[in-house]
């Protein structure tokens, strides 16, 4: 490559842009099988589910959502009872199919045909996007996936969406996460991205602290995200 050319190619990698998308909630509606899910091994095992849980955990880790619910401290337990309540969410979801939100496949494919990279940074376990892949077939779509399994410290630590990040390899403040959980949005906050709120858990009024909030992604266009970070698309 000739040395004037260089310069060029230097400024068209730091201008690159990434997308990270949270998953369920942003990309996939399945929140009423998760929180049956926990209504079922709670009666199951006879546990108590206190009012608001679901709300309170959601977008974390099962480590995380199962000592805070007082069910279990010791790891092997807490690991037993995470695995089971995966395994009647994925009982649900192959019941009953998942929904994909509006708006969400017709955005990643106006990414992936601007040549604008994009990963998955979910607390969802391997297990389970491998079935909701296998059914939303939503997995062409992405350049990158980290799941719960992919790290120690789950949301709102920011290790989901900087390993993201670091596998597209886009410099963090040059990525954009569509989050719908307060955990994820302070996650993406933490690890210095801007912030896209979709109000699917939460009202748009509590999204303030993001950099934009829509309803839904048919609101969003590869040009709009662009211009969160001052730049333009033809």
């Amino acid at each position: 490559m000739p040395a004037c050319d260089l310069p060029m190619l230097n400024m068209m990698m730091s201008n690159r842009l990434g997308i990270l998308f949270d998953w369920d909630g942003v990309v996939i509606d399945s929140s009423s099988q998760h929180e049956r899910s926990w209504e079922l091994l709670a009666v199951e095992r006879g546990l108590n589910l206190p009012e608001g849980h679901f709300k309170e955990g959601f977008g974390k880790k099962n480590e995380v959502i199962i000592p805070s619910l007082g069910w279990a401290k010791t790891p092997d337990l807490v690991r037993k009872l995470s695995y089971r309540k995966e395994q009647i969410y994925r009982e649900l979801v192959a019941k009953e199919g998942v929904t994909i939100l509006p708006g969400a496949r017709d955005l990643l494919l106006a990414l992936r045909e601007s040549g604008i990279p994009r990963a998955l940074g979910s607390s969802t376990p391997r297990e389970n996007l491998d079935a909701l892949f296998a059914a939303t077939h939503l997995d062409a779509f992405f350049d990158a996936v980290v799941c719960g399994s992919d790290v120690e410290h789950g949301k709102p630590h920011p290790e989901v969406f900087l390993k993201g990040a670091s596998l597209l390899d886009i410099p963090t403040e040059r990525c954009i996460v569509i989050e719908d959980a307060f955990a994820g949005i302070e996650a993406a906050r933490l690890a210095g991205m801007k912030v896209v709120g979709v109000a699917t858990t939460n009202p748009a009024e509590s999204l303030g602290m993001c950099d934009l909030v829509v309803k839904s992604l048919s609101e969003v266009t590869p040009t709009i995200l662009g211009s969160l970070l001052g730049d333009s698309f033809p």
